[in-house]
């Protein structure tokens, strides 16, 4: 019997492979539409990889044959090693080939990726992170560490060739004898999670921008880069380091693995706790400027989250239609019960938002050197775009996986990995709370930068733009009076940005629809709560439609 008659008769769908990640997504499709011929080629090769068996046996296969730590040789000597299992390097070797980390610092090709660095990036990321969003972690570090070794020109001159690297290299060496390197982030401590203040980890100067490092760190990604960038208390203020993990000599640079974490999900990366004495650390910027300093790179890697978590909820929904079309109830198919298909619909219009709000994110990225606008935009949006893409993902994968049934509540399924790995997604580079309270710093600090923003809000909203800017600026004024509001103000700047963007792309019947059931509605905490006034179907066919 043929393999699709055997999923026939049992009245299952066929797995979700094979069907090409950029091709069936009409918002790729729109924004990419007036790009060169080669750049979309890149995107569709991309595309159809992600959903490949092959790839996709890779991601299961990194996430389940976990990192293993080795702090010690068969002499008794020091290694702090990890060592990955070879499909976690396949996904990384991949990713490096494409540019992930290297792309946005590397001399522009042609006059897109001159002027579209982050928004191009940003698509790959987008299509990647429906594969796999583990390997994703150094990729982003390494990407965002090169804004910060700005800070120190000589420092930037010597790492950068090796940064800027397509060719992976897995060696234990020093990064002098390396033909690439990555970078890890490594800032929180065991008292210090979101604090970055209240620092134990001591920096003593040796020499003009060369420290001796002695303390811990509590959550190190990504523990065989080849470089972290560290804070440490410079005389009471908190320095900014580059701290390589091996010296040029090959000698380790006394940073002692104590143990691995054994996170819930993005597991095919591990995380380590790591204890140091005497440490060198290199300064970036000033000695008492190290937050300013790595604000840079926390603001590229929360501009990563978002579009990370955008494409991992639009893999979790096509997962969840594709299913929902291949089984029959009741003599149907499961998508076209009115019930179901008015839950996919609904979950449908989180996931067009989210991705259109990371592009336009990305978008002002590029253009804001250029425009004060387009900087207000990207300095007050980025802590938005980051706090509701990844707080709304848990929700959206497990509604999908929901949709499913008992065939998406098992390991053997993509869903799955995206599932444990959501909630991690909120968690890096800054929890809910912290994009809610840096939303609030502007607020008291920069409130002229809302002026502009809220401008681009009302322009895009069109006809009800003006009314939506009044209630914004009712909660931003309860916001800058109660810090407990500060959450209300982040999510309703999200959900009116992110119609806001969906009416400048033309699909007014998404926005009207995602407007109307997320800002002019009553409470509401499940999906499938979408008024009868709007068509689901139209919805999910015309954003998950079904390829052949």
């Amino acid at each position: 019997m043929a393999e699709a008659d055997i999923y026939k008769t049992l009245n299952q769908p066929r797995p979700w492979s094979n069907l090409n990640a950029f091709q069936s997504d009409p918002l790729l499709g729109d924004l990419t539409r007036n790009l060169a011929r080669p750049l979309r080629d890149e995107f569709d090769a991309i595309g159809r990889y992600v959903t490949s068996p092959d790839a996709q046996e890779l991601a299961m296969m990194a996430n389940t044959s976990l990192p293993q730590l080795k702090t010690h040789g068969l002499a008794g000597e020091r290694l702090d090693v990890v060592s990955f299992h070879p499909a976690y390097h396949a996904l990384m070797r991949r990713s490096m080939a494409a540019g992930l980390h290297s792309s946005l610092w590397e001399p522009p090709r042609d006059a897109d990726s001159k002027s579209k660095a982050h928004k191009l990036r940003a698509v790959r990321m987008f299509l990647s992170a429906q594969l796999e969003c583990g390997h994703l972690e150094p990729m982003s570090s390494t990407s965002a560490a090169l804004a910060v070794l700005s800070a120190s020109p000589p420092l930037r001159a010597d790492w950068a060739p090796k940064i800027l690297s397509r060719k992976y290299d897995t060696t234990n060496r020093a990064q002098s004898q390396k033909t690439s390197a990555t970078i890890g982030l490594a800032i929180a401590e065991k008292q210090a999670g979101s604090d970055m203040r209240a620092l134990v980890t001591k920096a003593q100067r040796v020499s003009e921008g060369v420290y001796r490092l002695s303390g811990h760190k509590w959550f190190v990604s990504a523990p065989m880069s080849d470089a972290f960038i560290m804070l440490a208390d410079v005389e009471g203020k908190p320095g900014c380091f580059l701290v390589p993990r091996l010296l040029d000599e090959g000698r380790s640079n006394a940073l002692r693995y104590q143990r691995l974490k054994d996170k819930i999900g993005l597991r095919s990366n591990a995380a380590v706790e790591v204890e140091f004495s005497d440490a060198f650390g290199f300064l970036l910027g000033p000695a008492d400027g190290g937050l300013r300093t790595i604000l840079d790179m926390l603001t590229l890697m929360r501009l990563d989250s978002a579009i990370i978590a955008s494409g991992m909820m639009r893999a979790a929904v096509a997962e969840a239609t594709h299913a929902t079309r291949g089984r029959r109830v009741g003599g149907r198919s499961l998508v076209v019960q009115p019930l179901m298909m008015r839950v996919l619909a609904d979950l449908a219009l989180d996931v067009a938002a989210a991705g259109a709000l990371s592009f336009r994110l990305a978008d002002s990225f590029d253009r804001a050197r250029d425009s004060g606008e387009e900087a207000a935009y990207a300095r007050v949006m980025t802590p938005v775009a980051k706090y509701w893409t990844t707080k709304i993902a848990p929700a959206v994968v497990a509604e999908a996986m929901e949709a499913m049934g008992g065939s998406g509540y098992i390991e053997d399924r993509p869903i799955a990995r995206h599932y444990r790995d959501a909630p991690g997604l909120a968690l890096n580079d800054g929890a809910g709370n912290m994009m809610a309270l840096d939303l609030r710093r502007v607020v008291e600090h920069g409130s002229e930068l809302f002026d502009a923003v809220f401008q681009v809000i009302a322009r895009d909203l069109g006809q009800s733009g003006p009314k939506i800017v009044e209630l914004l600026r009712a909660a931003m004024a309860l916001c800058k009076t109660d810090e407990s509001a500060s959450r209300i103000f982040i999510e309703q700047m999200a959900l009116a940005a992110g119609a806001a963007e969906l009416y400048r792309l033309g699909a007014g019947r998404i926005a009207d629809a995602f407007l109307e059931t997320r800002l002019a509605a009553g409470w509401r905490s499940t999906y499938g709560m979408l008024d009868t006034r709007f068509d689901p179907s139209y919805i999910v066919e015309l954003l998950f439609p079904e390829i052949d």
